[in-house]
């Protein structure tokens, strides 16, 4: 027993004149005001109250019927219901090797909630240590991922089997990948591999990301167990992404230009690459990071300068598909890609481009000349300087000429015109100011087409929205600014896959009635994401295609019923057919 000393008369004092306890405290003050009739400025002051509170506090007291100021706190709970109805529960659980996780979870199934930490709490008061590591044969029997083979072609099998899988749609493209030869492919651009995985089945199982649509190449693990994804790249089992992250960094660019190089060669005899017109442009893919190797480049998604990868982008006019990308593009070379492209396309076709139309700042004014001297026809839009525009504002009325578009559905069809000849750095071109586009500023664009008249011009630059389109479905469907990492040269070869999946869809598009023009989120939804039935035997590989509401279309396109054999295969046939 503790027997403590008196309080002394100063310490009681004190008590009473400097309460502590919030409830002490209120009663002193309002008893100084009551009673001894002290004013509320002085009370206030004395306690540690302001003015207005301690008015308040009076406000108060004088409405409450009851006031409690000594009564005791009425104590908490002493027990704990949950643990005590789960103890014996629990303790026989931990003696049958439960973790503190498993023991949550089967007093989950019984309906009684108690967490881990809860369930810790009560084996330490039992006197339980924790349990030593357990192997996966001592743990309780869960339902745990499956853990899916390796890839590795030394494994693949064509033995008889039957199976359904939801990526049905990526075999209307194997009768296209076996025409075009992309093992061949792959040899000449000397891409790697390895004996479990060739340069060719790394490219189609690559290539399979773009077009199924898979965003990322994490995304892919939702898919590995897909037989069918993994008979499409002719492996046993489709490669995880840790392996096809590590692969797209042995791509280089002197990998990425010869693959684009012969890829275009292959598809010259398509009607979806004619080859007359190109629309150019950049892109910058957005890039969320600290990698000091990304530089920050203008996003107009974004409106500002940030950390991005630098993409130079060309599209057949024509045909509406990618024909080249760069992705590794450093600060400063981006005025020199339009030479770059150029050099391309005479190397993969023998020839110079014919017309090219671009945006302004993609190159310099000296490169316009040079492009004018090898006799490639351009067009582009000039910066809208301040003496430009107040040019414009000075000229008079009847310097202008209203030409009418030949485009019914066109809003703004009766333009403006005015032309005058300009000499940018050498050279002398057509400069035409451009009002009543629908557009607050004048439009403003260059030109070394001496022939066209302006109604050619203003319709031809209008068409140069194609790759502002293609760029969006790239964006959208392609998923283009999904970075697959931090450093470029990883992107250069995620946009040389865009071009040969865009190149794809196109020949497929041009096999759908109606569906020419569409965009590749629409064929993809419509055709592409198509489960099937696969049956191997026999006969080959039979691709039966359930039913669905465009299944007409796919039976119209004259791909049913053909016998293709496929190399990668083990020279099996494929056909196509359905239900």
């Amino acid at each position: 027993m503790v027997i403590r000393a008196p309080r002394s008369l100063s310490a009681c004092r004190r008590f009473f004149s400097e309460p502590t306890n919030a409830k002490h405290r209120q009663y002193e003050a309002l008893r100084a005001y009551f009673v001894e009739e002290r004013s509320s400025a002085e009370v206030a002051r004395d306690f540690g109250y302001t003015t207005g509170s301690f008015q308040v506090l009076c406000h108060h007291f004088r409405r409450d019927p009851d006031p409690v100021f000594f009564a005791s706190p009425r104590p908490g709970p002493r027990d704990q219901p949950r643990k005590s109805a789960a103890r014996d529960i629990v303790v026989a659980l931990r003696k049958r090797n439960f973790s503190i996780y498993d023991i949550s979870r089967a007093l989950r199934e019984q309906e009684i909630e108690l967490s881990p930490t809860a369930v810790n709490e009560l084996l330490k008061a039992e006197g339980f240590a924790r349990l030593p590591r357990r192997l996966d044969e001592e743990r309780p029997y869960l339902l745990r991922p499956s853990i899916e083979p390796v890839a590795d072609v030394r494994a693949f099998s064509m033995h008889p089997r039957r199976f359904e899988t939801q990526c049905g749609g990526l075999f209307l493209f194997v009768s296209d990948l076996v025409r075009l030869d992309i093992d061949a492919l792959a040899r000449h651009a000397r891409l790697s591999g390895s004996k479990m995985i060739p340069a060719g089945h790394a490219l189609r199982a690559s290539l399979a990301l773009k077009l199924f649509s898979i965003e990322r190449k994490s995304n892919i693990t939702a898919l590995t167990a897909d037989e069918g994804l993994a008979l499409f790249a002719g492996l046993n089992a489709i490669p995880k992404r840790s392996y096809l992250s590590e692969y797209s960094s042995t791509v280089g660019r002197t990998h990425t230009v010869p693959l684009l190089e012969e890829w275009a060669r292959r598809i010259s005899g398509e009607s979806v690459l004619p080859g007359n017109s190109f629309n150019l442009d950049f892109h910058s893919v957005p890039y969320y990071g600290d990698h000091p190797v990304v530089e920050r480049h203008y996003v107009s998604s974004r409106s500002r300068r940030q950390k991005s990868i630098l993409a130079f982008i060309a599209q057949d006019a024509d045909g509406d598909v990618f024909c080249y990308s760069n992705a590794d593009i450093r600060k400063g070379e981006e005025n020199e890609e339009v030479l770059r492209f150029v050099s391309f396309w005479e190397r993969t076709r023998g020839e110079k481009p014919k017309h090219m139309v671009f945006d302004s700042r993609l190159t310099t004014y000296s490169n316009l000349d040079r492009l004018d001297e090898m006799g490639i026809t351009f067009m582009t839009l000039r910066r809208r300087a301040k003496g430009l525009i107040r040019e414009v504002a000075n000229l008079p009325r009847s310097a202008w000429r209203k030409v009418e578009l030949k485009i019914p559905a066109r809003k703004y069809r009766f333009p403006r015109v005015h032309e005058k000849k300009v000499v940018l750095a050498k050279h002398p071109y057509r400069q035409l100011f451009i009002e009543d586009l629908g557009h607050d500023e004048p439009t403003i664009l260059v030109t070394n087409d001496r022939k066209s008249s302006h109604a050619q011009l203003i319709t031809r630059y209008a068409r140069r929205m194609l790759i502002e389109n293609g760029l969006a479905d790239a964006v959208r469907f392609f998923h283009s600014d999904a970075l697959t990492s931090s450093v470029g040269l990883k992107v250069d070869f995620d946009m040389a896959l865009l071009v040969m999946a865009s190149g794809l869809y196109r020949i497929l598009a041009r096999r759908l009635r109606g569906y020419s023009d569409a965009r590749a989120r629409t064929i993809f939804r419509d055709i592409i994401n198509t489960p099937a039935t696969v049956e191997l035997g026999g006969q080959g590989v039979i691709v039966t295609f359930h039913r669905r509401a465009h299944l007409p279309l796919i039976i119209d396109s004259g791909l049913l019923g053909q016998q293709v054999q496929v190399p990668w295969w083990k020279g099996c046939t494929m056909e196509l057919r359905s239900p």
